[in-house]
């Protein structure tokens, strides 16, 4: 029996939260292109590296990797995640200070 491929994903908001994050961040060029790999990544698995936000549904919340600065903030996104119509729509996209 052939495996089924697995399902396409439909990225939806992500690049305005980008765009959005950027204008207000105004992050270095690694720093974006770390987010941008990240975000192109949840095409083919919303799931990777993030948790389930108790208490609402379907929402997704993650640290990205790789985007601690020398301020000690990271960048993290929300999204919902709809596997009904293989949707993840961007909630949002944002720099965290992390505790000292």
């Amino acid at each position: 029996m052939a495996r089924s491929a697995a399902p396409e994903w439909h990225l939806v908001g992500f690049i305005e939260h980008l765009d959005r994050w950027a204008a207000l961040e105004s992050p270095n060029q690694d720093r974006r292109l770390v987010v941008a790999q990240w975000v192109i990544a949840r095409h083919d698995d919303p799931y990777a590296g993030v948790r389930r936000e108790p208490g609402f549904d379907n929402l997704w919340f993650g640290r990205i990797p790789g985007t601690r600065d020398a301020a000690n903030t990271v960048v993290t996104c929300s999204y919902f995640v709809e596997e009904s119509t293989n949707t993840v729509t961007c909630n949002s996209i944002a720099s965290l200070s992390l505790p000292a």
